[in-house]
């Protein structure tokens, strides 16, 4: 028997390859499959099922394409409903695969279908647990993301995982292993520890969601507070999760089209495409094509392209880094973005070599903010998070945070120059690209970020532990 996570950052999401003799199973794959089926391949195993843990919100699974490549069969657990085939398996269903077998443990809360799947290794024994959202390393997934498809609150969804959790999970042996959906930066948990892998045991006795004592309310109530809003891009993730998408290689042979200026241009106008830039922040602000939108893939990317453009349909044509095209793509694809149509040929050399119009964004250092704040003290903006700005910040900096910076465009000066930071640049240069779509043109930005004011002796307020808020 050999089990492996297979870890992708930007998502904070665990995939899982378990395979017994000839025989595998994956968990919860990613868009881009061929990767699995390499895999299986050079360790002649036959991939027998697809399991998917719940309908994912925040990105697009490959089980439909794995399937189709492999012939598995596609399982999730009791109340799923797909209009591919599938198979919707029974609680307490029993799954073998080689010389060991997959108990299926239906597990509700954060959504309804949410399934947890029990390895039980050649000799009998519990192994290992595969928990989805179902559970996290120090958190459990959030139960407000199902509401409107389980006609259930948030309140009734949280008390059916306290259910879910006291019954199936937490009876289970502490030596089982725990290996969840997502790690820390996933946005369908609170709190989540960096830590990928851990053993039940140690959850039962740090996660603040198991402890033993917990009453019912103890748990709603702790589980509901402090829920950010979800992403806009979640139920566009979850249509295409349960109805099926579009084949990775036709989104990758259409968004992989080269594509000179003058083309580029004429796609442009002709498909009302968004121009997508991701490269780094410093080029970005150097020399960029008129109203494009920066996201550089080197940051919080696909996240960040879900949670600002939230379409799925959009139209996009990218300026990408020599080399990392199919990369964006890829990454794109993987949370539902598949409207992909080429990329600028040589990049900004090129568009400049043909003598098209660019447009720059004035970077300062941190010092420009120290050495004139008396003057520039109302002219400051933070478009950091609510807990990074609330634990710390430019004193009298007004707060515009990233996700919402739509509903603050009022607030930001009409004719003077105003400065705008984050942490160290990467989604300030974002703020400053959807300000400039949007027709402000006069901001600045803090190169290096808060990161870099707080070696100066700009006025702050006081420091307050993040893990108090």
């Amino acid at each position: 028997m050999n089990v492996e996570q297979i870890y992708t950052g930007c998502l904070a999401q665990g995939a899982y390859y378990i395979h017994s003799n000839d025989e595998g199973v994956i968990i919860d794959p990613l868009r881009e499959v061929q990767p699995y089926i390499d895999r299986a391949a050079a360790d002649g195993v036959n991939i027998k099922y697809v399991l998917e843990t719940h309908f994912h919100a925040d990105f697009v699974s490959g089980h439909v394409t794995l399937a189709e490549k492999t012939g598995a069969t596609i399982v999730y657990g009791p109340n799923a409903n797909t209009t591919f085939d599938a198979h919707i398996a029974e609680d307490g269903e029993l799954l073998q695969v080689g010389d060991v077998t997959i108990k299926v443990l239906h597990t509700p809360g954060h959504t309804m279908e949410s399934t947890t799947y029990l390895l039980i290794d050649e000799n009998g024994k519990d192994h290992a647990i595969f928990t989805g959202d179902t559970l996290f390393l120090g958190d459990v997934g959030r139960p407000d993301l199902a509401q409107k498809s389980a006609t259930l609150t948030q309140e009734e969804l949280a008390g059916t995982l306290f259910d879910s959790l006291r019954s199936k999970i937490m009876p289970l042996a502490d030596d089982v292993t725990v290996y969840p959906g997502h790690g820390a930066g996933s946005a369908c948990g609170k709190n989540m520890m960096k830590e990928t892998v851990d053993t039940l045991g140690n959850q039962k006795a740090m996660n603040y969601a198991l402890r033993a004592d917990m009453t019912r309310e103890e748990f709603i109530s702790e589980v509901t507070d402090g829920l950010l809003p979800p992403p806009a891009y979640f139920p566009l993730n979850v249509k295409l999760n349960k109805e099926g998408y579009e084949p990775i290689d036709n989104v990758l042979s259409r968004g992989l089209e080269a594509l000179s200026p003058d083309a580029f241009e004429a796609v442009a106008n002709e498909t009302e495409a968004l121009v997508l830039d991701v490269r780094s922040p410093q080029e970005f602000a150097a020399a960029h094509i008129p109203s494009s939108i920066f996201i550089g893939i080197d940051g919080n990317f696909a996240p960040w392209v879900g949670e600002l453009i939230v379409d799925v349909t959009t139209n996009i044509i990218l300026v990408a880094p020599e080399g990392r095209e199919e990369e964006v793509v890829t990454r794109l694809s993987r949370v539902g973005f598949d409207k992909t149509y080429g990329y600028l040929k040589g990049g900004m050399d090129a568009w400049v070599a043909a003598g098209k119009e660019i447009d720059t964004v004035k970077s300062v250092p941190a010092t420009e903010i120290a050495g004139n704040y008396e003057a520039v003290a109302d002219c400051i903006f933070d478009v950091r998070k609510p807990g990074e700005y609330l634990s710390e910040h430019v004193l009298n900096a007004h707060h515009t945070p990233l996700s919402s910076l739509n509903d603050h465009l009022a607030e930001f000066p009409q004719d003077s120059e105003f400065f705008v930071y984050c942490a160290g640049g990467y989604r300030s240069m974002v703020a400053a690209s959807i300000l400039k779509a949007r027709g402000i043109h006069n901001m600045i930005d803090v190169h290096g970020g808060y990161g870099a004011i707080k070696d100066t002796n700009a006025p702050k307020s006081d420091y307050v532990c993040p893990s108090t808020l």
